[in-house]
């Protein structure tokens, strides 16, 4: 899923809470799954297990329908993409967020880096390499990134629709 964006994708985007890292929307019942990342070995998919015991836990697993099963695997290769880029370009993740408040599923990973995540353009998918923001573009609803003034590093968050 994709949406038309008034501003280039990767910019600051939403903060509900009105200042500084935009929290994780609350899950059923105002929960936020939080895992610590650091420098644990098998980041990637520690924080896959972490998001796929979320998503049973909120009942998008099992999933009922093709469509259902689709947007857990969404989510599941979204995570994937923001902690490898984290990995790769950011010095490495420090924390991953997980919430749904029933319509949205708000992920967030917080790293040391201080660069700007974009999708890289022109994208040329027969190349490997440098997909993992374009891939997020696509399939979240929104993404982003904040910053805290005068702290390190960053938190980029997507946000994809919750299935129906």
């Amino acid at each position: 899923m994709s949406t038309t964006r008034q501003q280039p994708p990767g910019d600051l985007g939403p903060e509900p809470s009105g200042a500084g890292a935009a929290p994780a929307s609350g899950a059923p019942g105002g929960a936020v799954r939080s895992l610590a990342l650091g420098s644990a070995s098998g980041i990637v998919p520690m924080a896959r297990d972490f998001t796929r015991q979320a998503l049973y836990d909120w009942g998008w697993l099992p999933a009922a329908s093709a469509d259902r099963r689709a947007a857990a695997e969404d989510v599941l290769l979204v995570v994937s993409e923001l902690v490898t880029n984290a990995c790769l370009h950011a010095d490495g993740p420090e924390q991953l967020k997980v919430g749904c408040d029933g319509k949205v599923l708000r992920l967030e990973v917080t790293d040391r880096g201080t660069g700007q995540p974009a999708p890289r353009t022109p994208h040329r998918a027969g190349r490997p390499g440098g997909h993992g923001m374009f891939i997020v573009q696509r399939l979240c609803l929104d993404w982003g990134v904040v910053r805290v003034p005068g702290a390190s590093g960053k938190t980029v968050w997507a946000e994809l629709a919750a299935p129906s």
